[in-house]
């Protein structure tokens, strides 16, 4: 049976190879930038997180504080809280009944 190799076979074999070794090349030059790109997010929310427990432990004192006062006022006025929360259930159905 007789050889259908050519020289023209052979040179695309090697091309293929070294077309290759190049795309592997390339594989491994993305996957070290996409490590990078992942630490470097990593990193920044990390920085955000701590940035925010940070301003949220500062601000607790005043949120448990007000949350106090709002409670205080809530239990001297259980007519107005009632009408209120009324008002904020009307206003939720509406939004919602008239978006469909």
């Amino acid at each position: 049976m007789a050889s259908f190799s050519t020289l023209s076979d052979l040179d695309l074999d090697k091309k293929f190879a070294s077309l290759s070794r190049q795309l592997d090349d390339l594989r491994k030059a993305l996957a070290k930038q996409g490590d990078a790109y992942y630490e470097d997010g990593r990193e920044t929310a990390s920085d955000y997180y701590s940035q925010l427990a940070e301003r949220l432990h500062e601000a607790l004192p005043a949120i448990k504080r007000r949350g106090r006062a709002l409670e205080r006022t809530a239990r001297g006025n259980p007519a107005a809280t009632a009408a209120v929360g009324l008002v904020v259930v009307g206003v939720l159905a509406g939004l919602l009944f008239s978006r469909r």
